[in-house]
Order: structure tokens, then sequence, then C-alpha cells
């Protein structure tokens, strides 16, 4: 975790990406930071679970799945940057075990890092083999970056597939577990214009919340500019969300604000967010492994 705000500002300056004063005017930026608890709330995401982030009305948290992947990575921390944006990126653990120096420019440059597993598994698992998977995903996050203390406990779960005994692991652990309020339908083979579009017409259903982007499709590469622009013009805040620690005391909220309100169906089952049996090399790119 970063030590201080003061020390995140420096790592942001040295990597070379727009702090608050290289922003230009107009940018979206950062409306707030919220601090969350684990160990209070272990699941959130209205799309699964009856609790959901605190946000207020207008606020959204961008969250990147999948990734790290150079080739579509840097175009979308080159276009959070240019609107002084912060987001969470849930990697998976050989995808920053091949692209280290890629997991640590997502960090540097202030971005939370979440976990997403070691392997990318789409399938039900014992206990112990969903205790490797996650396991193996902080360990490899951890050693990518070089910080023992830069990765958050939070976690998504590949294909937002649920498991009770997965859930209680990660609950007993002290980590969150992560699904979304809204999804982009990223994966599916739509353009990039469609891809905005349904991002933009579910965030105005709702109102506020989580959405769920992937950081492996030039689709969302495209995108993404879109979604900011029509965000901004359209009088929504960006809300980064970081863990507690003992130096960064929680976001004081009450109980029910963490309570997710129904809305009608408004995106793909989480079941078809990814095909079985689909290699995570395929998947993610089709990046050459690095020498």
């Amino acid at each position: 975790m970063r030590s201080t705000i003061a020390a995140c500002a420096i790592l942001v300056l040295l990597s070379g990406t727009a702090d608050a004063e290289e922003c230009p005017p107009g940018a979206l930026g950062v409306n707030r930071t919220l601090v969350v608890d684990p160990n209070e709330h272990s699941r959130v995401g209205s799309m699964q679970y009856p609790e959901t982030l605190p946000l207020n009305d207008h606020e959204v948290v961008l969250t990147f799945d999948d990734g790290p992947v150079p080739r579509y990575t840097n175009g979308v921390l080159e276009t959070l940057a240019s609107e002084c944006v912060k987001a969470t990126f849930f990697m998976v653990g050989q995808m920053a075990r091949a692209y280290p120096w890629m997991a640590r420019r997502v960090y540097d440059e202030g971005h939370t890092v979440a976990n997403h597993t070691q392997n990318h598994p789409i399938r039900k698992m014992s206990t112990d083999q969903a205790a490797r998977e996650i396991e193996g995903g902080f360990a490899s996050l951890r050693e990518a970056i070089g910080d023992p203390q830069a990765v958050s406990p939070f976690f998504r779960a590949p294909g937002l597939l649920r498991q009770k005994s997965v859930e209680q692991y990660l609950a007993a652990h002290g980590d969150m577990i992560w699904s979304a309020d809204f999804l982009a339908d990223d994966w599916t083979r739509i353009n990039n214009t469609e891809v905005a579009r349904r991002a933009i017409s579910r965030i105005e259903t709702r109102g506020k919340g989580i959405l769920l982007l992937h950081d492996i499709h030039l689709r969302t590469v495209l995108a993404l500019p879109e979604i900011l622009n029509e965000l901004k013009s359209r009088g929504y805040k960006i809300v980064h969300v970081v863990p507690a620690a003992a130096d960064r005391p929680k976001t004081a909220t009450s109980a029910q604000e963490w309570v997710a309100r129904s809305t009608l169906e408004q995106h793909t089952s989480p079941s078809q967010m990814h095909p079985p049996r689909q290699g995570i090399s395929r998947r993610h790119g089709q990046e050459p492994k690095p020498k």
C-alpha cells in the first residue's frame, strides 16, 4: 500500500503521468477517494450481492479485468492519464508475471492493483484449488510490482463465477470480493461504439456504480475516451477506491449506504462473460511471450 498520499504523488510524477498540476482544463479527474475496510464489507456489486459500494448519485468506479497486456493496457492507461482518472485493475497473476513492468506501471501511476486469480480458471473448484489460484495471484502481483504492500486485498472471480466456499475463504482472509453494478459487454463481438453506448446507457439507468471493463481488447481501448467524455458531459464523477490501512482510515459511511438497490435486468448474464475452455494466452491479446 502507498504509505502516504505524498508518496503516491511522487510516484505518479516520476512515472510521467499527469498529476493534478498537469491535468488539462476540464479534465474529468477523480472526485474523491473512497477508503473501504474489507473486514466490514466483504462482498460488493449489485449484479450478485446485496451490498455495493457506498456511492453518491452520479458517481462511477472504473474497473478493468484480465490484464496486463501491454498493447492494450498501455492505451487504457494513456486515456485515463489524459483525463486524470484512477481505476482498479483486477490482474491475472500469470499476466503480471509475463509483463511485470506493465503491472508496475499501473501501480506507479496511482491505480489500485487487485487480484483476478493466477490462471483465470472459469470452472467450479474445490476450496483448496481456489485457494491456490487466489494466493498464487496475490503472490505473482506482489512479486511483479516488487512491493509486498502494493496489492490491495480486493478480488474478482473470473467470469463472476460464484462459489460460497470461495467467498467464505476470501472473507476469512480479509479480502473483499468484487462483482459489478453494470457491464459494457466489451468481451463480446461488438464494436467500440456499441461498447461505449452500452456502458453509458447502463450507467444512466442505474445512476451510479461499478463499471466492469477489460484491458485486453482493442474495442475497449477505443471506447474508453468516448465513455469518459460522455461521463464528463453528463455530470458524472469518478471515485477511486482503496483499502483502509493503519495510516489511511476508512471513509465514514452508514450501513444503509452500502445497500444495493435492484434495477431491471440491463446486462449480459455473468455466466456468459467468457466462453469456457479458452486458453489464457489466446484470450489475453495473443501477446508474444517475453524473452
